[in-house]
């Protein structure tokens, strides 16, 4: 553990989830490896009267569609659901296939990602941390992805859960580093900002994002992934495991 900035007392703790709790990179790996088998067996059946002859539905081939969902609504930012859907529907509709069937297969296609990508197992050593650390603790989880945890079986130590593009208050969750699920979070807990200590391997979605919404901050840097520092946490984790120094 490397200390930046002093900690102060805190009186609870919020948690990014992958590349935090877990290694991210191989689920997704896998996932986009489903998709591609996934486009290879479903579109055949929707372009049956296209004259297209993609046969490859990668990320590169999205990517175009993708851009264009955001052109059309910047604030699917904040929302990877639904910008998958609508990256989905526009690249369908690009290709010749009806509107109606278009929405249709888009969804089927967010379902069967959304099935894979929390289809994986928390190691067993994360789920102890977080049973030991929700002993002493509220814990939250706010992610800007949407990993389902109760599917991956994290849910029973959490307090509350954000993830962008939800709900809080009747508001959209806009993604970290906006302050908005920080500040959901410190509402529900009943807390001051500063009493938070957010936990992320991102430099900016978790720490800049927390520091700018008065949290305290540790940088998770074992799986190196997140963007770069451009402001120091108050701490740095070589490993997430290193919190189990607080409970001493």
């Amino acid at each position: 553990m490397k200390v930046y900035r002093r900690l102060a007392p805190f009186k609870a703790i919020s948690f990014d989830l992958d590349d935090t709790l877990y290694s991210n990179h191989p689920i997704m790996v896998t996932t986009t490896d489903e998709m591609l088998a996934y486009f290879k067996k479903s579109m055949p059946s929707l372009l049956e009267n296209s004259t297209d002859i993609q046969t490859e539905y990668d990320v590169e081939f999205w990517a175009e569609y993708k851009e264009k969902a955001l052109t059309f609504n910047p604030e699917l930012k904040h929302d990877v659901s639904t910008l998958r859907s609508e990256t989905y529907y526009l690249g369908m509709i690009d290709l010749g296939i009806s509107k109606a069937q278009s929405r249709q297969g888009a969804q089927k296609a967010v379902e069967h990602f959304n099935f894979h990508r929390s289809n994986f197992t928390v190691p067993d050593n994360i789920h102890r941390l977080l049973a030991a650390l929700a002993k002493k603790w509220p814990l939250i989880a706010i992610s800007n992805g949407n990993v389902n945890t109760n599917t991956i079986k994290l849910n029973q130590y959490f307090s509350a859960v954000y993830h962008a593009g939800g709900q809080s208050a009747g508001k959209l969750n806009k993604h970290k580093p906006c302050p908005d699920m920080f500040n959901s979070a410190c509402k529900h807990l009943k807390i001051k900002p500063e009493e938070l200590l957010h936990v992320g391997d991102c430099g900016k979605a978790d720490i800049l994002g927390g520091v700018l919404a008065g949290c305290q901050t540790a940088w998770v840097s074992s799986y190196d992934v997140g963007q770069p520092l451009s402001i120091l946490p108050n701490i740095e984790l070589s490993n997430v495991e290193e919190l189990y120094q607080f409970l001493t």
